[in-house]
Order: C-alpha cells, then structure tokens, then sequence
C-alpha cells in the first residue's frame, strides 16, 4: 500500500470525514471534522467527493513524505506550507512526487487544517466512516510512522485556488430555540444575546467553553433535570450559568440545561475560534435558522464552480519543464497557405 508517510506530527491529528450519524443509541455521537467547510472546500479543490477522508491538523501541522505520486489539497486554518522547501498557497490544490517531503507548521490564524489526498485516506472503514472518534475508541491519533493510504484518484486536475469563506476571526453566531430554552426565563434570554463572550481556554472536539463578565444564565429547576438527548450546537449551561458550546464529538446525553441550538453553519466558527477570540450569539426564529442553513448549503454545493486556477511564479515552478510552453507556435513571415514551417527545436 501506498500514500503519504508521517514523518513528523502533531499531538492531535487525525483522519476525518463527515462522521457516523444514527449511532445515538449506542452511545456514538457523529464525530466527523470540526470544520466541515474544509472538507467541502479540500473536495472541490481536487474536485472529488466531499464525504472522503482527509487529514485533521490540531494547532500544528507535521512532516509527510510521497510513496507514491499524488495530488493533494489545504485548507482550514492558514497554515506556512512547503514542498521541499519551496512556499505552497493554502487553500489550493497542489501535485507531489515519489520522495518529496511536504512540511506544514503552525496555523497564522484558526485551529483546525486540514491535507486532503487526491482519492481520499483509504483509511479503515468502521460503522460506516473513517472518522476518527477518540471519546468513543474508534481509531487513533496519526502518529509518525504512519503510512496515510490513498484511495483511488479518478481526476488529474491541480493548480486550483478558492477564496476561503473567512470564520476564523469568532465574530456572531446565529442560535434557535431548542426544547429546553423555555426554562430560561425571558430576561436570561435576552441578557445572553446582549452579552460579547470570549473562546475559553476549556474546548477540544467535545465542546468550547464561552467566558463572559458578570452573573451566569442558570435555567429555573437546573437541578431536576433528566438527562436528554445532545445535538451538535445545543449551548449547555454548567451548575455555574457558564456556557459550552457542543462540537461534533460532544457526548450523547446530558443532564446540564440547553438555553439553545447554533446553526450548523455556524458551528465551524467555533472550531476554528483561538482562546480569547471574541463570539456573540444572536437568536433567530426556526424558519429564518432554516433559510440560513439551506442558504449555505447551497454555496457548499456551488464551490466546485468557485475554484480558480492557481497564479505561479515561473521562478518558483519545481515542475515547470513538464508544462508545454510553445504548443502553437507560429511565425508571422510565414504564409498560413503555403507548407507548413519546420520551427525545430527553436523555443
């Protein structure tokens, strides 16, 4: 088997999709990558699907070496990238030989990158996804030494570049009521839209914890309440009126009060948010959440036709000479009816 190999990693780095849904009632929650974006930018990029696996960067990239020749694409959190020393873009598509070394450092803004391989990871397939779900021991972190399979490429095509939908700066978070929000009274309600939040030092894949000034937003009878069913974006309150908001891999149930639901859009927002980054939620009705969220998705489904081709220097073109440079050529002494001029090996 073939692909890229890990020569250098970070702590947190795994291989992700979209996730498992329906595994609820065995204590599974979906999982998947914490900003599905990426995946559907990566995907658009290399113009493949956007349920393939691709490779989740936590707060820092790693070294990988080629077995084998393959397309790749990154995207996520702006990370310094290289070929072989050579500076890659991010959020674009790029093509790497048998033996040449990718380093990818630090992200300059956002926490999650994300290295999409040309066919996907053909990673091991379990409950239906590749997905790596730590809380629940499906799989493990990507350690050195790893050999990230590549699936079956049917395109060829890299050089692309998309202009990336900007999340990585916190900002406003839209929130709908859930069946738990009339326990928090009007007053809380409207206090907690009126309150600028911080990303808390406290978050991983489960959840991010959101610090603000002043008094909590406890709900009336906190304490008898049974235990629920959990959905990624439900905003949970801890016996202290504190909120986390809940990611993809957050547990399945909880007897902690929701004051409300974030829009899926919106959850890569938190993701992405670095500690100290400001959030402020803003409650919208079901119907305007809905038209937002299609909204959305429509522009997911649309990026394929956003991609742009990619601006190179010549002088940084490692692969510049596998590129035909004077296909069509003519001279413009020549007659266009007379016998065809032999240019040679003229350039």
């Amino acid at each position: 088997m073939k692909g890229l190999k890990v020569l250098r990693i970070g702590p947190a780095a795994s291989i992700q999709d979209r996730g498992r849904p329906g595994h609820l009632d065995q204590g599974v929650s979906c999982g998947g990558a914490a900003d599905l974006v990426a995946l559907a930018e990566g995907a658009a990029l290399l113009r493949q699907d956007a349920g393939l696996a691709a490779l989740e960067m936590a707060g820092i990239g790693g070294l990988f070496e080629a077995t084998v020749p393959l397309r790749f694409a990154l995207t996520g959190a702006p990370m310094a990238a290289s070929l072989d020393g050579a500076p890659l873009a991010w959020n674009a598509s790029h093509q790497m030989q048998v033996g040449q070394k990718l380093d990818i450092g630090a992200p300059r803004k956002g926490l999650y990158g994300y290295l999409h391989l040309g066919g996907g990871i053909a990673s091991e397939i379990t409950l239906g996804a590749r997905a790596t779900h730590l809380m629940s021991g499906l799989g493990r972190a990507v350690a050195v030494g790893d050999l990230l399979p590549v699936g079956a490429a049917r395109g060829r095509e890299v050089g692309l570049t998309l202009a990336a939908e900007d999340r990585f700066q916190g900002g406003e978070l839209r929130i709908v009521e859930s069946f738990q929000s009339g326990l928090f009274s009007e007053e809380v309600r409207a206090r907690f839209a009126e309150t600028g939040f911080e990303r808390g030092s406290r978050a991983n894949r489960m959840g991010v914890e959101m610090v603000s000034q002043g008094e909590g937003f406890a709900a009336a009878g906190q304490l008898n309440i049974l235990s629920e069913v959990i959905v990624p974006g439900d905003v949970q309150m801890t016996g202290d009126g504190k909120p986390f908001v809940l990611l993809r891999e957050a547990q399945t149930t909880g007897g902690y009060p929701r004051i409300g639901t974030v829009l899926p859009c919106d959850l890569a927002r938190v993701a992405q948010a670095q500690a100290g980054m400001a959030l402020r939620f803003r409650w919208v009705s079901l119907e305007e959440g809905l038209l937002l969220q299609g909204n959305h998705d429509k522009q997911m489904r649309a990026l394929p036709s956003a991609c742009q081709p990619l601006l190179r220097d010549p002088a940084m073109m490692q692969d510049l000479l596998s590129y035909q440079l004077v296909g069509g050529a003519v001279s413009a002494e020549a007659d266009p009816f007379g016998e065809p001029h032999d240019f040679g090996d003229t350039p």
